[in-house]
């Protein structure tokens, strides 16, 4: 099972529709997947859900138990303050440890308003999962100035289309 992550909490994030899309390509490869989207986590989580009250919160526990039950993930996050949302660290933070991730699967696809792509929220988002001893995709896809590549629901940019399939077909090989 592959488990497509938007990473942030905003509801109706551009990082929902990309997970809709990839979702989309998916379906045409005849792939299952689920999506888990931050924007489900309670709003009280952090205090609820962590550290003394872990196992306490069934919301939280109902979106863990779909990274315990999957050996692939997609993480599409957008760039915030040069990085990945803290609300996705907080998740991840929130999972059981050490094996969580160990030896899965995951891919990385960044959003951003910038030039960059989110290449740093990227690395650094890199940095938690290898720590964690989840094998990352080499291919990592940056979508760079977001607002004018994207309408919303569709990538605008033929390029950009043409690399989410590529992403989708290197990670089902992957």
């Amino acid at each position: 099972m592959i488990t497509l992550i938007s990473g942030t909490n905003r509801p109706e994030s551009n990082s929902i529709a990309i997970v809709n899309m990839y979702a989309a390509l998916l379906q045409k490869h005849g792939v299952p997947y689920q999506i888990l989207d931050l924007a489900a986590l309670p709003a009280d989580f952090i205090v609820s859900a962590l550290y003394d009250n872990t196992g306490k919160n069934e919301q939280f526990n109902q979106l863990a138990g779909m990274i315990a039950d999957s050996d692939k993930f997609v993480f599409v996050v957008p760039e915030y303050n040069s990085s990945y949302p803290g609300v996705l660290k907080a998740f991840i933070d929130g999972l059981s440890y050490p094996n969580t991730f160990k030896n899965k699967k995951g891919a990385l696809i960044g959003l951003s308003s910038g030039m960059q792509g989110s290449g740093l929220a990227l690395s650094h988002l890199s940095d938690v999962l290898n720590y964690l001893g989840m094998h990352i995709m080499a291919m990592r896809l940056k979508l760079a100035h977001i607002e004018k590549n994207f309408d919303g629901t569709q990538l605008t940019n033929k390029l950009y289309n043409e690399l989410l399939e590529q992403h989708v077909e290197e990670f089902l090989n992957f």
